[in-house]
């Protein structure tokens, strides 16, 4: 009787059972590579040029932006997962994990350039004063003259240029 369990635990190609992936596994793996496929569409041709894809799934990602039907898009998507399953897809996770990474870091950067902005308009002289602290080289004229002029816009209601024109003063010294 054990015996004849053991035989049929083995398949054709002499894997066990535990060896091969369940068809849930199998699944779930079509499914994160077609989720793949779509975070790939919404690149831009270049960036999903220099991952070096080849061409048919390259014109099935471009052609996903734009079908306008869901019935279309979600057949565009279904092969879009059958042709990610020939490539190897780590060096694509890691192209798309070092993108965000690099968004990440420039959302950062932009959200420092505005906590600036915010402080010197809210607290000019507190403020000016611990930026130069923490950047000596910077021209204090320039910035004085800046928040002056967005100080003056804010009193009389005017649009914020002088605010806009001190956001990029600060991104050129903080760049």
């Amino acid at each position: 009787m054990r015996n004849m369990t053991t035989e049929s635990e083995i398949d054709d190609s002499g894997e066990t059972e535990e060896q091969r992936l369940s068809k849930s596994a199998r699944k779930r793996e079509a499914a994160s590579l077609q989720e793949l496929g779509v975070q790939l569409s919404a690149l831009p041709d270049q960036e999903i040029k220099a991952l070096g894809l080849p061409d048919t799934l390259f014109v099935a990602l471009r052609d996903l932006r734009r079908l306008p039907s869901h019935g279309a898009q979600v057949r565009q998507r279904q092969y879009i997962g059958k042709l990610m399953r020939s490539i190897d897809p780590a060096p694509v996770l890691a192209k798309l994990a070092e993108r965000k990474q690099r968004h990440d870091k420039e959302i950062r950067h932009f959200q420092q350039i505005e906590r600036w902005r915010d402080r010197l308009l809210s607290e000019p002289v507190a403020g000016v004063e611990e930026l130069l602290q923490e950047y000596p080289h910077i021209d204090r004229a320039a910035l004085l003259k800046l928040l002056d002029k967005a100080e003056r816009e804010r009193v009389e209601q005017r649009s914020p240029v002088g605010a806009r024109e001190l956001f990029a003063f600060l991104r050129e010294l903080l760049a």
